[in-house]
């Protein structure tokens, strides 16, 4: 059997030829403009080429404005080398059509489950999403499409007053950017202690996001 060797976001960045990935939850991500549909599936062929050389498969979404690379070696996203060698023939391919990167277009959002000490909410949430359960404390998608639920305990204990907020994993470069965005537009920043690796913002009604930087930057 196989001994899983992590590859730790700052061991990833160290990379060369990585510069258009960012790491965020689930995953190493990155985005390539393209001029139109066609381009995008010629883009995914290239992709796909990539993929069979490294012997090591992404998670590709295709839209005609780009298209977004996810890759990981482990369901909870955690990387090794392979995702590395992957990222390096990517973007080799997308130099060679000319296309070019747009971290500022990556996000991944999720959504946290804050529940009593000593209730478990998960079953309902896993029947209403027809979501599996991987871990202690996550819901995902079996087609990694739709947000992951991340299940934590509520603090201070407010029995049958489970609430959500939403979390929103952006590249590092672009956290700070997107906060202060938010702020302009009438929100205000509720928390801002671990700044740079997260902010928690609140909409002018109260409502919770949190801006997450911290996976593209753990060492």
């Amino acid at each position: 059997m196989d001994v899983f060797e992590q590859l730790l976001p700052k061991e990833f960045h160290a990379t060369a030829g990585v510069e258009d990935w960012r790491v965020l939850f689930w995953g190493a991500h990155a985005f390539y403009r393209t001029s139109s549909f066609a381009q995008a599936a010629e883009f995914v062929g290239a992709i796909s080429v990539a993929a069979t050389t490294v012997g090591h498969e992404p998670d590709v979404d295709v839209r005609p404005e780009g298209v977004v690379i996810r890759s990981s070696s482990r369901a909870d996203g955690a990387l090794s080398r392979r995702d590395a060698d992957l990222a390096v023939a990517v973007s080799a391919a997308a130099r060679s059509m000319g296309l070019i990167a747009d971290p500022s277009m990556l996000m991944v959002v999720g959504i946290a489950v804050a529940q009593d000490a000593g209730v478990d909410t998960r079953p309902f949430w896993e029947a209403a999403f027809g979501y599996r359960r991987l871990g202690d404390e996550d819901l995902i998608d079996p087609l990694r499409r739709g947000p992951h639920l991340w299940f934590h305990e509520l603090s201070p204990a407010r029995p049958g007053r489970g609430r959500t907020h939403i979390d929103v994993s952006v590249p590092a470069d672009q956290a700070e950017g997107r906060v202060r965005a938010a702020v302009a537009a009438g929100g205000r920043i509720a928390d801002e202690d671990i700044a740079p690796e997260s902010w928690t913002i609140a909409s002018p009604e109260n409502h919770g996001v949190d801006i997450a930087g911290w996976a593209d930057l753990e060492a």
